[in-house]
């Protein structure tokens, strides 16, 4: 897998866990799953930024993120 895939992914899934974990807060449930989700997040960007050379600047984030939704529709 590719880094900038494997940071938009990791983006992605850190950006659907925190509504959920707010959510779980709010109704009084543990929030196991939204927890688990955000770990993942945390460890798939992390993998990301640790494989690449130089690693990433956070403005180059967003250019990466288009690039790779660029990639998936062509």
């Amino acid at each position: 897998m590719n880094t900038d895939t494997a940071l938009t992914i990791g983006l992605l899934i850190g950006v659907f866990s925190i509504p959920a974990m707010l959510s779980a807060y709010s109704e009084d449930r543990a929030p196991r799953y939204s927890m688990a989700a955000f770990i993942l997040a945390a460890a798939t960007i992390a993998w990301a930024v640790t494989q690449k050379p130089g690693g990433y600047e956070l403005a180059d984030v967003p250019n990466v993120v288009i690039e790779v939704i660029a990639r998936m529709i062509r």
